[in-house]
């Protein structure tokens, strides 16, 4: 008897740590920050005026693009679009990439679409991969406190 509680206990602990040590205690914003490749994202979100909300009760789902996807936009993209000028054009880009709720991957299915926070619809494509319109998903189901990140390798742009 005594073997088989001290077992239960054992066992009751270590869930217990376990589910804490995974238990999410970073936003979405400071868990992007401490990934470290996605300085340029966050460097956005706070041009646009995005953390807070971004740090927000949520849920939210972010789609987000590396340093690398804002890299591979046409040379002085990014900077042009920091300009407090181009704040609402930054901001219908980045909003573009963040749905309410929290979207896990096993949520998805092809061709479905999604309404952004921007207004219009992203669409889900599973044929080759996980696609985001035309951006494939590297990393999924990064949860945080509240909601989930998933990793994209280009950053993707809202309907004119």
């Amino acid at each position: 008897m005594f073997k088989r509680t001290a077992l239960a206990l054992a066992t009751t602990a270590a869930l217990a740590s376990s589910a804490f040590a995974m238990g999410h205690s970073k936003d979405i914003v400071d868990t992007a920050a401490a990934a470290g490749s996605f300085n340029t994202l966050l460097a956005a979100a706070e041009a646009a005026g995005l953390v807070e909300t971004l740090k927000g009760e949520g849920p939210l789902t972010v789609f987000a693009p590396t340093d690398e996807a804002f890299a591979a936009l046409p040379e002085g993209t990014v900077e042009s679009l920091l300009l407090p000028e181009n704040r609402d054009q930054l901001v219908a880009i980045l909003t573009y990439h963040v749905v309410a709720g929290a979207v896990m991957s096993g949520d998805l299915s092809d061709d479905m679409t999604a309404a952004t926070v921007q207004g219009a619809d992203i669409t889900i494509d599973l044929d080759n991969g996980v696609m985001v319109n035309d951006a494939n998903v590297v990393t999924a189901d990064i949860e945080a406190s509240n909601g989930v990140i998933h990793v994209i390798d280009k950053v993707i742009m809202p309907p004119m």
